[in-house]
């Protein structure tokens, strides 16, 4: 199987490539990426953006998978939008426990009955898609609780409650830049991003020690999701998201999809301030003789 996965990614490279770089710089990453998709067993879709230049790779990236838990970023985005709207506050109780702490067990641990308490007081899973839909965002469905969810029979390839890798990363970027929470809201998420204690073996796995991170883990049987932050050391952010479905040791295939990321777009940017400064110390004309 995995000799006929590389004949299928060479085939299709020697074709017509199934992406599309939008920066040459890239495009070593892109293939890079290409190759670990098609060599791994199940499938998996990539998607990563610079949130200041606006460059983008994805592999499958308008497939969609199922969200799992990384679904509780837009759960949580939503009340913070709620709360800046003065409909709703962190200090309100839900279940007994006030929405920031379960917001925070949502975030942090991954927390199923939390979640469910914080979507309910929303109005349930509707009301968040009306939220993502007049923010602009496409492909990405929220259809059931986590309770639902998880007790219904497993179909990793049921369209409800999933995301193409595309649309994750849109609904981080609009996260981000402050088109769909304010400021104080942003810092919120992001702090509780990055206190994220679930699996800690995906996109954090391979990056250098001491690398920036706010993410958000998803885990279902065949299936493993990894969606968020990554800053590179010279402060530039990724948005990424990473969604693998079936086959073995899906973990270590985003571990190693984040770290070709991660020295992807750092060398990308290398390359392109060389060929800048290399333009800035050409002459504009030569002196006639």
């Amino acid at each position: 199987m995995r000799v006929v996965a590389i004949l299928c990614w060479l085939l299709a490279f020697v074709a017509q490539p199934a992406w599309a770089a939008s920066s040459p710089g890239l495009r070593s990453l892109e293939q890079q990426l290409a190759f670990l998709v098609a060599t791994s067993p199940g499938d998996v879709g990539v998607a990563a953006l610079d949130l200041k230049s606006g460059e983008v790779v994805s592999i499958n990236g308008d497939e969609p998978f199922p969200m799992a838990s990384t679904v509780k970023i837009a759960i949580a985005a939503n009340y913070f939008a709620q709360v800046e709207h003065g409909r709703r506050s962190l200090d309100d109780t839900i279940g007994g426990r006030s929405a920031y702490r379960l917001i925070e067990a949502m975030l942090v641990h991954s927390d199923n009955y939390a979640t469910d308490l914080v979507l309910r007081d929303l109005g349930g899973p509707q009301k968040v898609q009306d939220w993502l839909t007049q923010n602009g965002l496409t492909g990405i469905r929220i259809d059931r609780s986590i309770a639902q969810l998880l007790r219904a029979r497993r179909d990793l390839r049921d369209v409800r409650d999933s995301s193409t890798p595309r649309a994750m990363i849109g609904l981080l970027q609009r996260l981000d830049s402050g088109q769909m929470v304010g400021p104080s809201s942003r810092s919120h998420l992001l702090y509780l991003m990055s206190r994220c204690h679930t699996g800690r073996n995906r996109i954090r796995g391979l990056l250098p020690i001491g690398t920036q991170v706010e993410n958000k883990t998803g885990t279902l049987s065949g299936l493993s999701t990894d969606v968020g932050f990554i800053t590179l050391p010279d402060g530039r952010r990724i948005a990424v998201a990473f969604f693998a479905r079936g086959g073995t040791n899906r973990p270590r295939t985003i571990a190693e999809a984040a770290r070709a990321i991660y020295d992807g777009f750092a060398s990308a940017w290398r390359t392109s301030f060389t060929a800048l400064s290399s333009q800035s110390q050409t002459p504009a004309f030569l002196p006639s003789h």
